[in-house]
């Protein structure tokens, strides 16, 4: 298991953490029940389902 050698600095932590970003999900619009929705396309076999 890999295992830091010295101990990060809360500065250097901050400033990687703040770095990340979520992206907003890619949507594809489908018909359901007739009426037009926008779904995010990993969701889309369980709107279809229904």
């Amino acid at each position: 298991m890999a295992v830091p050698k010295r101990k990060m600095s809360r500065a250097n932590t901050r400033q990687r953490r703040s770095q990340w970003k979520a992206k907003a999900p890619d949507l594809v619009p489908i018909v359901v029940d007739g009426e037009r929705k926008l779904v995010p396309r990993a969701l889309i076999r369980h709107f279809q389902e229904r």
